[in-house]
Order: structure tokens, then sequence, then C-alpha cells
């Protein structure tokens, strides 16, 4: 169920995220639907509205998080705690691949980051390496 934010409240936050998916680094001007604003910690898990816990996201990203905040990771047996954008900075987990059209993690929580949000996924591949050829891509 969508959350209604005020105007003011979806502004502050698309400004922090410089009009990005905190997530994926997708731009929002460039996607034919909105952009949501996300609980980092969900409301089910006692998450609250507090700006320190929203995010925001593409429909992507935000699709594939739900309310997920770990993923089990098969080779250490632990769950790891994915990317927090409020508390962790995006380039200390991530980076562009030598083509600049896939993120992939430089840490554990990066790695799994990118796996469960999906933040390779084709077409978003494909819009980067279009973005590219028009200098719009990676964003700086």
């Amino acid at each position: 169920m969508s959350k209604y934010y005020s105007k003011s409240v979806r502004e502050f936050i698309k400004n922090r995220a410089e009009g990005r998916c905190e997530y994926c680094q997708w731009f929002e001007d460039y996607t034919p639907g909105p952009f949501n604003i996300e609980h980092i910690l969900p409301s089910v898990q006692g998450g609250t509205d507090s700006l320190e816990n929203l995010a925001f996201s593409c429909s992507g990203c935000n699709g594939h998080k739900s309310v997920r905040t770990s993923v089990f990771d098969e080779n250490t047996g632990n769950y790891i705690l994915i990317y927090n954008p409020q508390m962790q900075i995006w380039h200390e987990h991530f980076t562009w691949d030598s083509t600049k059209t896939k993120i992939l993690g430089r840490t554990l929580t990066g790695e799994k980051t990118v796996e469960l949000l999906q933040m390779n996924r084709p077409k978003l591949v494909r819009l980067r390496k279009a973005f590219i050829a028009l200098g719009l891509h990676p964003p700086t």
C-alpha cells in the first residue's frame, strides 16, 4: 500500500537523493513511472516515517526490496544487511563495471544488495548504455 507524503517531504527526499534512486542510481526524470518514498526499515518491522528511514527509490528496486532488510549468504551462513542509503555511502559498497553499465558490489553488503534488488536488470543496463552515448551516465 502506498503512503501519502506531503509535497515538502517528497521534495526534500528527492533533493537529498539528487533525483536518483538511492539504490541503482537511475534518474527519476528519465523514468516513465513515479519513484517511491520507501521505508528502509519497513513499517511492518517497526520502521518509522522519520526522514532517516525514508529513501527515494525507483519502482524496480523498491519492488525487489519489498520488506527485506537482509539476505542470507550461503558462503558465510549469515544474514547480510542490505545497503542503507541513509547510513552508508554508495561508493563504499558499489562501483561501476568497466563499461559503466553494470553495478558491482565492492563489499558483501553491496554484492547482496545488487543481487536482491536486481540492480542490473536488462532494461536498466540498456538504458545506461544509451545514456552513456548521450553523456548523461554515469551520475557524478
